[in-house]
C-alpha cells in the first residue's frame, strides 16, 4: 500500500489478537473479514478507504465464513450477489449447520 494513514478500528473487533501488533497489510484478508463480521458502518468505511473496493471485494468473496446477516450486508456494500460469496455457497451445501 502507498503511505495511506492506517485505519482506526475499534479494538473490540480484534478482541482475540494482539491489536497493537496486527499488520494491516500482511493480514489484509483477516482484517477485512473481521471488520465486516464485527465492525460498524464507520469501521467498514475506513476498511474500504484503506484497502480499496477491489481488495475488499476479493477478500469478502473468498471468505470461508461470515455470519448470514453480515453476508447480506457485504453483498449490498460491494454490490455482488450472494451466490458469488464462498461463505454463502458453503452454507448452502451444508444446511445441517444451525445459525447462531
Amino acid at each position: 500500500m502507498e503511505n495511506k494513514p492506517k485505519p482506526i478500528f475499534d479494538k473490540r473487533i480484534f478482541w482475540d489478537v494482539d491489536f497493537e501488533k496486527l499488520d494491516y497489510d500482511l493480514r489484509a484478508n483477516f482484517v477485512i473479514e473481521r471488520v465486516f463480521e464485527r465492525g460498524d458502518v464507520d469501521d467498514i468505511r475506513q476498511c474500504r478507504r484503506y484497502y480499496g473496493d477491489e481488495k475488499v471485494t476479493e477478500a469478502l468473496l473468498k471468505a470461508k465464513f461470515l455470519p448470514e446477516h453480515r453476508t447480506h450486508l457485504a453483498s449490498a456494500v460491494i454490490n455482488k450477489p450472494l451466490n458469488e460469496f464462498r461463505c454463502y455457497l458453503l452454507r448452502q451445501s451444508n444446511p445441517g449447520l444451525l445459525p447462531y
